[in-house]
């Protein structure tokens, strides 16, 4: 791949890692209508890279007191932080065991574009609903352990393209009563054991192949989709509270009703 797509890549992981709106189907779309070649693994490897920095440096604050709470446990104040840091924990349990064992058969049967456009489809109607009908009573810090494990089962779902990692925890979350911003940010610091996870799954794939790095691209690619993505995750707890999620769902129809038309 040249210098532009590098960067478009990047701008495009950047963008939809962290929106309800699907990177998977994005990525199939810009291919298609530029006739693009598959970007490889150590390419994606280093634009998950790069989300996964944007989202730690957005949160180091909050990622700080969280690890202080795991070392003072004790302490009256970090009972909050490590509550979080448990429910964490327990939200990625699941796509965790799922990909370990269905990742390789989920990566197979379910990356034909007819079946991106239509999770990309489904999961809008879902988003809408959700919004629509979302109480938003709670904080991230009020889940219970129910709320917990559902929205970690949600995200397993996330592993067909198409569904949105962001787009489906987000639903989830408000339909069991959590505020929009806080549904956000629950899915975006659910974003990093799962995105790193993520990451080392697909270098130990990396490891095993002869590939030539090029380090000049990868850390194009890896400060390119940072960037983007930290000033994305800023940009949309802002407007989250103004425009709600209904725009993101208009926009996802309008996707996957272009996939179905370029297939």
């Amino acid at each position: 791949m040249d210098t532009i797509q590098l960067i478009w890549l990047g701008i495009v992981q950047g963008l939809t890692e962290f929106l309800p709106i699907s990177s998977s189907a994005h990525l199939v779309l810009l291919s298609k209508l530029l006739g693009w070649p598959d970007q490889g693994l150590l390419i994606d490897v280093a634009a998950h890279a790069g989300s996964l920095l944007a989202v730690l440096v957005y949160f180091r604050v909050q990622l700080w007191q969280m690890m202080s709470a795991c070392i003072a446990p004790g302490v009256s104040k970090n009972s909050e932080e490590l509550r979080l840091v448990g429910h964490l924990f327990v939200a990625t349990l699941p796509i965790v065991i799922v990909a370990l064992f269905a990742a390789d058969w989920i990566e197979r049967y379910t990356r034909d574009p007819f079946i991106i456009a239509i999770t990309t489809l489904v999961f809008a109607l879902l988003l809408a609903y959700a919004a629509l009908s979302a109480r938003e009573l709670r904080d991230e810090y009020q889940l219970s352990l129910r709320a917990v494990i559902l929205i970690g089962c949600a995200q397993v779902l996330a592993l067909i393209p198409g569904t949105s990692r962001a787009g489906i925890t987000m639903t989830v979350a408000l339909m069991l009563g959590q505020h929009r911003t806080a549904a956000a940010r629950f899915s975006f610091l659910l974003s990093i054991p799962t995105i790193f996870g993520a990451v080392v799954f697909k270098a130990r794939d990396l490891s095993t192949q002869a590939i030539a790095i090029d380090w000049s691209d990868l850390c194009l690619v890896i400060v390119v989709s940072a960037l983007v993505a930290y000033l994305c995750i800023a940009v949309f707890l802002r407007l989250i509270t103004t425009i709600g999620l209904i725009p993101f769902v208009v926009y996802r129809l309008a996707l996957g009703g272009a996939l179905l038309v370029f297939l």
